[in-house]
């Protein structure tokens, strides 16, 4: 667990990124596609990037290059995320063509405790060295074979994402925005307790906190590794555009009509889920939901079962085919780790 302490002047000095973050989206793109994970959402898209592989020999080896810096548990560098907001990837990259040398080696000798590293990574940054021109390359070219596909759909889903956040915050203010940010995170006043693969505090100390909302990042939050560095909490957006996740062009949207579609969708993709959770995320009213949600059971794609005061409801393994286009892949879904066991303290792992 991450336990993030907020004072009062931190309360005050919680932003939002409105637009999605590209490095972290490629970090968090990278780790999805090295693993199984969410393959109702990234299943067809890992296909696609695949496909274009075989046949690119040049966007092979650049997504090398940045999956040696970025493996799919465990520390990763900080220095390939950092905190630019304006001026999209070419301001990112910038930033990292200009990471200090000191602190280049140390983040890479802490990854290189944890797994052995190519020799070209020990002169990253030295003068004279090209190392740090190479890697802004094959970063900036496995941000178009990763990202590009589906960076209209990120941006959607960030889009739509702030506008929840954002509503949220005008109508119950910061308390209530910090509380919706359930179940990824507990707000436990003065503590905000986020599902983390390793245990670590984080003390704002009047800093504030960046959230950033990501498409590609999976089931539970991740942050900087460097509790000196600008806290940032990237977490993973409410809800995905129904089309991003394609489906493998089954037309499950002309099959269930798009709404009920959406809620099985929805409930494939974050179950169990309760109804209200449900009606939430796609956006529709509760006795709606409650509709559909029965629908889709009476027609052996949803179970139900009662917890206590609510309902929660899950796809069953019919949903999963359907949804699935008979292929297979998703049927390893349920029984998925949100994310690999770490390898060592403070680990991040998108």
């Amino acid at each position: 667990m991450l336990r993030i302490h907020f004072t009062a002047h931190d309360l005050q000095n919680i932003r939002i990124s409105r637009r999605p973050h590209p490095l972290w989206e490629l970090v968090c793109a990278a780790c999805r596609l090295a693993t199984h994970q969410g393959p109702l959402e990234f299943g067809a898209w890992r296909r696609s990037v695949r496909d274009q592989l075989a046949t690119d020999p040049v966007a092979g080896r650049a997504l090398h290059t940045l999956q040696t810096l970025v493996p799919p548990f465990g520390y990763i560098p900080d220095f390939l995320t950092p905190s630019v907001l304006e001026g999209g990837l070419p301001a990112a990259l910038e930033e990292i063509r200009a990471t200090p040398p000191g602190r280049l080696r140390h983040e890479l000798g802490r990854l290189a405790a944890a797994r052995p590293l190519p020799g070209w990574t020990t002169t990253l940054g030295r003068p004279g060295d090209r190392g740090m021109r190479s890697l802004v390359t094959a970063l900036e070219i496995s941000a178009g074979t990763l990202l590009g596909p589906r960076w209209a759909h990120a941006r959607r889903a960030v889009r739509d994402e702030v506008d929840l956040r954002s509503r949220i915050l005008l109508d119950g203010g910061v308390l209530a925005l910090l509380e919706s940010l359930r179940p990824l995170a507990r707000w436990a006043a003065p503590v905000l307790e986020v599902e983390y693969p390793t245990h670590r505090d984080l003390h704002l100390e009047g800093r504030g906190l960046l959230l950033v909302p990501s498409y590609f990042c999976w089931r539970r939050p991740t942050a900087l590794a460097d509790p000196a560095l600008g806290p940032v909490l990237v977490y993973p957006v409410t809800a995905r555009p129904l089309h991003s996740i394609a489906l493998n062009d089954n037309g499950l949207d002309r099959l269930l009509g798009r709404t009920r579609a959406s809620v099985l969708a929805d409930v494939a993709r974050s179950g169990p889920r309760t109804t209200s959770e449900v009606a939430t995320a796609v956006g529709i009213a509760l006795p709606s939901a409650s509709y559909q949600l029965a629908v889709l059971r009476d027609g052996g794609l949803v179970a139900s079962r009662r917890d206590g005061q609510y309902v929660r409801h899950t796809v069953t393994l019919m949903g999963y085919r359907l949804l699935d286009g008979g292929e297979g892949e998703l049927l390893h879904a349920p029984a998925e780790p949100s994310c690999p066991p770490p390898m060592q303290p403070s680990t991040k792992c998108p």
